[in-house]
């Protein structure tokens, strides 16, 4: 992506690629400390990656980009550079809004949070979780009225628009607004037809070293690259790394193989979406993957659309029986059953399709008061709980495991972030309603293991467009349209009330 006749914009690229490069070692270092370090590395990793991340805040900051961005701006650019450059000037004006000495301290105080909630989560240990966690409160609070000052936008908006850009709360609102609509009627209406389809429970223990070796051949199944990635195990299931060596984890139960096989799948479609970004543009901004809420659909795509669907599910039956041994409820209509069965529950990434949403409502409505000063630290309990009864009628009191220490995403202050696993289902179902106006044969080709149909269309549409179109441009390109959560509702209602 370089040109003798636009000088400025060619040394742009490659002080992005530099960038690129430091932070590929930032992405495997953060993976090790996820996977592989022992305990007792956690206080010297955590000052090493605050050195990094300071380091590449630095060359993020550097003053000699402002020149070259405005040089860059007057050079003959076609099309895709102008992207790049959009991208460049974006990423250089996020950076330019916060100190060095802020990027160094929130990193550091983040891997701390991070590590001790590891063994404070399974001890139920809200107190001792607090003493980290109001720093990295306190940081990211810093953080987002700096950006705030720097973007005009709410600190709320201005920390979301890291993760979403160009999306604002007040749409956000209006979208779960809606959705707090119709949900509950659709989680009893759901709950009463099932009770009348009883599913048989599989029955354990499911050895790990079984469910790896599944997990294994499911993303090999879904073209999964094992030249170029890997699956380990961590608390929390996360996909990183970059598209030339993804890291991929997750995380076994032996009573219960759904779901890391789930979140296997789940990370595997981030993974191809990483593999498939476009080589050409590796290392430039433009290559980047447009947003979480994009990212998401692409995971969501495989573990919700793909994964959940009767065709699929009936391509699982062999191989639990191949890795656990044959019993009555791998019968491929009763795992369908298991598969879309609705029930509220206290865990998340455990959660159903259905009940999913309610989760992320929760946690907006949660993590924005608590950034826009609304509510302290020390609220988050009782609120979790007044939420999570509304929503679900569920009462986490004094469960602070499965109740508002679950998650690992606001260790590491990374605010602004939920809204994407929403947004994320509503695009993935509206990808699939785009994919089966095009192929209406789409699950004749699923049920016989053909997911090129799938794969291809992604491709096309979302993978090797990178970051070269605004998310809203995105959408309409890909599915003809504006994001339209009505696609959304209308999957849901028909896989759990119709016939599938």
């Amino acid at each position: 992506m370089t040109s003798p006749a636009a000088p400025a914009y060619t040394e742009l690229t490659r002080h992005y690629l530099r960038l690129y490069r430091y932070d590929h070692l930032a992405a495997i270092v953060g993976w090790d400390r996820n996977a592989m370090m022992p305990p007792k590395g956690n206080e010297a990793r955590a000052a090493a990656e605050a050195e990094l991340h300071a380091l590449i805040h630095r060359s993020r900051t550097d003053p000699r980009l402002a020149e070259l961005i405005a040089a860059a701006e007057a050079e003959p650019l076609d099309e895709v550079e102008r992207a790049n450059l959009r991208e460049i000037r974006r990423n250089w004006q996020d950076a330019n809004a916060l100190p060095e000495s802020l990027v160094e301290a929130k990193s550091l105080a983040g891997a701390r949070c991070e590590h001790a909630w590891r063994s404070q989560r399974p001890a139920n240990d809200w107190p001792g979780f607090l003493e980290n966690f109001r720093e990295v409160v306190r940081l990211s609070r810093e953080e987002a009225r700096l950006l705030s000052e720097h973007t005009g936008l709410s600190r709320y908006d201005a920390l979301m628009d890291r993760f979403e850009p160009g999306m604002r709360a007040v749409e956000i609102e209006r979208i779960f607004g809606d959705v707090r609509g119709w949900l509950p009627d659709l989680i009893a209406r759901v709950g009463e037809k099932q009770r009348a389809e009883p599913v048989i429970a599989p029955v354990g223990p499911f050895p790990v070293a079984a469910q790896r070796a599944l997990s294994l051949a499911v993303m090999g199944m879904l073209g999964f690259d094992f030249e170029g990635g890997r699956l380990d195990e961590s608390a929390h299931p996360f996909s990183g790394g970059v598209p030339e060596d993804v890291r991929l984890t997750t995380r076994y139960h032996e009573d219960d193989f759904t779901r890391a096989l789930l979140g296997t799948i789940h990370e595997t479609g981030h993974a191809r979406y990483e593999q498939n970004l476009p080589r050409a543009w590796c290392g430039q901004p433009l290559g980047l993957a447009r947003s979480y809420g994009i990212h998401e659909s692409q995971s969501l795509s495989f573990e919700m659309q793909l994964a959940r669907s009767r065709g699929f599910v009936g391509l699982l039956a062999p191989l639990l029986r191949e890795h656990f041994g044959d019993q009555p409820a791998f019968d491929a209509d009763n795992l369908y059953r298991l598969f879309t069965r609705v029930q509220p529950g206290y865990i998340r990434i455990a959660a159903d399709e259905v009940t999913y949403p309610a989760h992320i409502i929760l946690r907006f409505e949660i993590e924005r008061a608590l950034i826009e000063g609304e509510i302290e630290p020390e609220d988050i309990p009782a609120l979790w709980n007044e939420k999570m009864q509304a929503l679900l009628g569920l009462d986490t009191r004094g469960n602070h495991a499965d109740g508002c220490l679950q998650d690992v995403h606001w260790t590491d202050g990374a605010f602004g972030y939920f809204p994407s696993y929403t947004l994320g289902a509503m695009y993935a179902a509206q990808w699939f309603a785009a994919l089966r106006r095009a192929r209406p044969e789409l699950d004749a080709y699923i049920a016989q293991g053909d997911f090129a149909p799938v794969f291809g269309w992604l491709n096309d549409n979302i993978w090797s467009q990178a970051s070269r179109w605004e998310t809203p441009e995105l959408v309409r390109r890909a599915s003809g349209e504006a994001l339209n959560p009505a696609y959304f509702r209308a999957h849901l209602e028909a896989r759990y009330l119709g016939e599938g």
